[in-house]
């Protein structure tokens, strides 16, 4: 954790908020956002148990819009528990933003939110499909990509 980085809801909550808005993230908060990450998705089982009621989404391919309207029909969170089923970049026009809000919100709701990972969840798809070059085109550099 960097310190210019305070771990408080608040500070996630603003986050959410831009990132809503279809608004990247500094480079370093991503960091921040996937160190966190990590460090909750390594405590989970492989195996997750998921507290019902649920809404399942799968294949969101970094379409923000659909992912927006996903939350406008189905709660937002933390009032919905979501089970998201992985391919979250790719093919769309804003994976960035769209993996970058769903890592934001496991961070700051984890026991509500579920993430899985897909097969676009993996360095050599990202390369094929179109994450690795979104991250350098809004980045300037790929990591990023690499945080991911």
């Amino acid at each position: 954790m960097t310190d210019d980085i305070k771990d408080t809801s608040k500070e996630l909550d603003s986050w959410i908020e831009q990132l809503k808005e279809c608004k990247q993230l500094q480079e370093n908060y991503v960091k921040f956002l996937c160190d966190r990450a990590k460090d909750i998705l390594s405590k989970e089982s492989n195996v997750q148990e998921v507290h019902c009621p649920v809404t399942v989404c799968g294949d969101v391919h970094g379409q923000f819009h659909d992912l927006m309207e996903l939350f406008k029909i189905g709660g937002n969170a933390p009032d919905t528990n979501y089970l998201f089923m992985g391919d979250y970049v790719d093919r769309g026009y804003y994976s960035v933003e769209t993996v970058t809000l769903l890592v934001a919100l496991k961070v700051r709701y984890k026991d509500r939110i579920t993430i899985l990972r897909g097969n676009h969840e993996s360095r050599q798809i990202t390369q094929v499909y179109g994450f690795y070059d979104e991250c350098l085109r809004k980045y300037g550099n790929a990591n990023v990509w690499k945080y991911f």
